[in-house]
């Protein structure tokens, strides 16, 4: 597959069939262009983290600190 551009328009192609394109006037680029205009464009990052976890990191923390001082 090889990633190619005409104007804004980013598109993915099969090997074979990249001369056909380019003949019209489309250039390459790289695929991480194509990743952030194209397949990522509508995804949305939900990202969240728990307030136990964050909890338990700083016990688990604690934990091991005063496992360290009693040896």
């Amino acid at each position: 597959m090889k990633t190619l551009k005409l104007n804004d328009k980013i598109i993915r192609v099969a090997d074979n069939d990249t001369n056909r394109f380019l003949k019209v006037g489309y250039t390459f680029v790289p695929k991480s262009e194509w990743k952030t205009k194209v397949r990522d464009a509508n995804k949305t990052v939900n990202v969240e983290v728990a307030s136990d976890a964050v909890v338990d990191k700083k016990l688990n923390k604690r934990l091991k600190l005063k496992e360290k001082q009693n040896r």
